[in-house]
């Protein structure tokens, strides 16, 4: 057996950002995430957002891709919470997400901060890049070559 410390802070948001997580879907739905992690050998250390996005610190094993951890992830919440809480509005994620790697001195502070991510979305005081789910599978410009640069501009 391998020994591996990884820690990833996940960021995914429903469906053209529609406020669909109310508090009844949130409480099934983030044990639902948990269970669903630890039956793919994941672990979720905190989970929490707001009626349109969530926020996840998982540890996910070197043997399982990252995508393949999201991916699992969102379409068996979707479709957990659409055969649980029927309603007109079809539950569905918006294609994407967002991942940033966290060191172990980081895992605290980033629990901290997506147990209280309600909080910090009324008082404003959010950390905009943690917020952002876009799709940019390109590194910074100042980490490509120019070569490559000028292809992707």
């Amino acid at each position: 057996m391998a020994l591996w410390r990884l820690y990833y802070h996940l960021v995914w948001a429903t469906k053209e950002r529609q406020p669909l997580i109310d508090s009844k879907r949130e409480a099934r739905l983030y044990p639902y995430i948990v269970s669903k992690a630890d039956s793919l050998n994941c672990i979720i250390h905190g989970i929490n957002g707001t009626d349109n996005h969530i926020h996840v610190i998982a540890s996910i094993p070197p043997k399982m891709a990252i995508a393949e951890f999201a991916k699992r992830i969102k379409g068996s919440s979707s479709h957990y919470l659409n055969q649980n809480f029927p309603n007109p509005t079809k539950f569905a994620w918006q294609e994407g997400y967002a991942v940033f790697s966290l060191g172990a001195k980081q895992l605290e502070t980033a629990i901290a901060y997506v147990e209280n991510q309600k909080i910090h979305h009324q008082q404003k005081t959010i950390i905009s890049i943690l917020e952002r789910i876009e799709h940019d599978d390109h590194p910074p410009k100042s980490h490509r070559s120019s070569k490559q640069a000028s292809q992707d501009d």
